[in-house]
């Protein structure tokens, strides 16, 4: 059982950042990472849809034997992430809405939310902003656009950065302190958004306390790799252009890792 991989799943390449999460804590794991970039972006995409699609997915992973599943995907979460607990046997791991933390930090009491269209219109967040955020203004936007930029591979071009100041500077004209990325692909835009927001506002990314809970689930359920001196192989499947993953992960990992195309 401890030799079974670690499946993570997410429209496309943004995954990965919480993918890097999970191999810094347990880096001696097997990974199997699917990035459905053929089919990229899920956000702006109605709830069946996405759950029609993510079933075809899970289906892979579990034949493949993962022995938890790792949905990193904001937008899947909020989709599909009951549906899943509800239908398979497997443990799921989902995105979680960063508010909590950003309400504990925020000083200005007012937090910016940068998210897709299926996020914020999905129960987790609805619930955790109103159990959560009385008394703070929260401001949600949209991020059309930023995740096709991303799936190309453009972190501060200048298209990406005229769309990341449209989204931006409204936000920072109310006063936000905390910065919610509540896109997987969106990390991977920090450094052009902190180009934007400056020093005085605090980026808050799920991913580390995602991988943290990932290790936590894998202990308590004695699922963990009992080779800890071992490195983990990390294989990667993508529905879209293995260039642009392999470009990725040349910046996040050096070696250790196969990439494949895969047509579902």
């Amino acid at each position: 059982m401890s030799i079974q991989p670690i499946g993570v799943m997410d429209s496309g390449i943004g995954g990965l950042t919480v993918w890097q999460e999970l191999i810094k804590i347990m880096p001696n794991e097997n990974y199997l990472y699917f990035g459905d970039s053929g089919f990229c972006p899920y956000g702006s995409k109605d709830s069946q849809e996405i759950i029609t699609r993510v079933k075809t997915i899970i289906d892979f992973l579990i034949e493949n034997e993962c022995k938890i599943i790792v949905v990193a995907c904001n937008a899947i979460t909020a989709s599909s992430i009951e549906y899943l607990r509800n239908n398979y046997a497997i443990p799921f791991v989902g995105m979680e809405p960063a508010i909590k933390p950003a309400l504990m930090k925020t000083k200005t009491k007012a937090v910016g939310v940068l998210a897709t269209e299926q996020t914020l219109k999905g129960r987790l967040f609805y619930n955790t902003k109103s159990k959560y955020a009385q008394g703070i203004n929260i401001i949600e936007q949209v991020g059309n656009g930023l995740v096709e930029r991303v799936e190309a591979n453009d972190f501060d071009g200048e298209s990406t950065m005229e769309i990341l100041k449209k989204y931006l500077n409204p936000m920072l004209e109310k006063d936000i302190d905390v910065l919610v990325l509540g896109c997987t692909h969106y990390p991977f835009l920090q450094e052009s958004i902190k180009k934007i927001v400056g020093d005085n506002v605090l980026i808050v990314n799920p991913a580390p306390a995602v991988a943290r809970h990932t290790s936590n689930i894998l202990e308590k359920m004695k699922l963990r790799s009992e080779f800890e001196e071992i490195q983990g192989i990390s294989t990667f499947f993508t529905t879209g252009d293995t260039e642009k993953m392999k470009h990725i992960l040349s910046m996040i990992k050096k070696t250790n890792y196969e990439v494949k195309s895969i047509s579902i």
